[in-house]
């Protein structure tokens, strides 16, 4: 299963692709996923939710002292960069997406 960081280079790919006017190459990774943009966004999107949620079980299970605090701040720390590369990516799609509104047909 691919990992949240290849999801998000899959979709950073697509998108510089997209704008350059060429299609996106399919590997199979991107195959599995739906091989298209949307599938890309997609999986991206669900492999930050998981790690989100294993942040916030380990979080309780920290403060309920059944987690080393190691583990808790490792995830949470992984949880916030996710979130920090989700929220670029959302931000330049929906820079792409005024870049083609721009655009005289």
């Amino acid at each position: 299963m691919p990992t949240v960081t290849q999801n998000i280079a899959n979709v950073v790919n697509a998108y510089n692709e997209a704008a350059r006017g060429r299609p996106a190459e399919t590997k199979s990774s991107a195959a599995a996923s739906g091989g298209d943009f949307a599938g890309l966004v997609k999986g991206a999107i669900e492999e930050a939710k998981k790690i989100g949620e294993r942040s916030e079980q380990l979080s309780i299970a920290g403060i309920a002292d059944r987690a080393d605090i190691n583990q808790v701040v490792t995830a949470v720390a992984e949880a916030e960069v996710t979130l920090q590369t989700v929220v670029m990516v959302r931000d330049k799609v929906l820079e792409a997406y005024r870049e083609i509104l721009r655009m005289q047909m």
